[in-house]
């Protein structure tokens, strides 16, 4: 009775086979945030200057993950303690050179956004970056949708924002990968709806959008006027702009987003001929006195079910299993052929 059988590498192995899945962005699969919460174990500095957020409570849940960072950066500091020439603390400058080193090209050093107006060229932004664990390898541009919840005189006010990748069929490539304008508008059924395109966004586009390291770079005076964040920008003063910049996500209540990465799978084809693998080493198939079939009608026509195909290395090392979905009836009248696929 055949217990195991060589696979013929040229016939029944396919290798290197590599397909682009999307699919939602944040924890266990979802592709939408409605609850955001910060956790009061962030503490001192870094709590101060970025904000890590989660999709579910990390006070009452302890396997909670943070999905998502938040910052203000300013390039000459403001909002953030310190002055320029006397202790260089600056945290928001700091900031902003980390951003611009990691986004722009190595003659930049200031973000310029599309559009026309008095807020082309800011001097400050708002900045998300998708956690690593939840980007895996990229965001999917056209994909993702954030509202922002606006404050003061314009409480009740939804900003909504997406990328302009559904207009530009070739998107401009920097340090930071491909870039996209943000802009106003919503994904409708999976199709993105435009409010405003870039010309027409009033003082400049919303921000940049870097899908292959999952940021989002927020224009921050067009952002401060739409969302009413009461930006602080006085110099030596710690303004709590990232505080400001979360509670407007928070009420916003949605971060829709998918994700995109290229899957590697391998093929194994799995051939049962109708002479073999129609014995069981179950102990049910056969008496353990005599030998004889349990089942006596299966005396010169035995069968067997197969249920689930173990994967081996050459030392007969079990490696992978694969389960069928039903038990597959196997006979000297039946054949069977199985593919089992495996993804990297």
């Amino acid at each position: 009775m055949a217990v195991y059988k060589l696979f013929d590498t040229n016939n029944d192995v396919i290798s290197n086979i590599k397909d682009t899945v999307s699919s939602g962005m944040w924890e266990n699969g979802a592709g939408s945030l409605t609850a955001f919460y910060t956790s009061s174990t962030q503490s001192g500095s870094s709590g101060t200057h970025y904000l890590d957020v989660y999709g579910t409570n990390p006070q009452t849940n302890s396997t909670a993950k943070a999905q998502f960072s938040l910052t203000y950066a300013h390039l000459n500091g403001s909002g953030s303690l310190g002055t320029i020439g006397v202790d260089g603390m600056r945290a928001s400058a700091a900031i902003y050179r980390q951003l611009s080193q990691t986004l722009l090209g190595p003659t930049e050093d200031q973000f310029t956004f599309a559009g026309s107006g008095d807020h082309v060229t800011p001097k400050y932004i708002y900045a998300i970056s998708v956690s690593r664990g939840q980007l895996r390898e990229k965001m999917d541009p056209g994909n993702w949708e954030l509202h922002l919840s606006a404050s003061g005189a314009a409480a009740n006010r939804v900003i909504k924002l997406i990328d302009d990748s559904g207009a530009t069929t070739n998107p401009a490539v920097n340090q930071g990968g491909r870039v996209f304008n943000i802009i106003s508008g919503s994904i409708a059924t999976g199709t993105a709806v435009t409010k405003y395109t870039t010309a027409q966004q009033p003082g400049g586009a919303y921000g940049l959008f870097y899908p292959d390291l999952g940021i989002v770079i927020l224009n921050g005076p067009v952002l401060n006027t739409s969302a009413s964040l009461s930006t602080v920008l006085t110099s030596n003063t710690l303004g709590g702009n990232t505080d400001k910049f979360f509670d407007a996500i928070k009420m916003g209540v949605k971060f829709q987003s998918r994700r995109e990465e290229v899957i590697t799978s391998q093929h194994y084809f799995v051939r049962a001929p109708n002479q073999e693998f129609n014995f069981s080493s179950n102990p049910t198939f056969s008496t353990s006195s005599d030998g004889s079939f349990t089942i006596g009608t299966f005396f010169k026509n035995p069968k067997s079910y197969i249920t689930q195909i173990g994967l081996y290395s050459d030392a007969n090392e079990l490696l992978a299993v694969a389960k069928l979905s039903k038990p597959l009836l196997k006979s000297f009248s039946r054949e069977a052929l199985i593919k089992i696929k495996l993804d990297f």
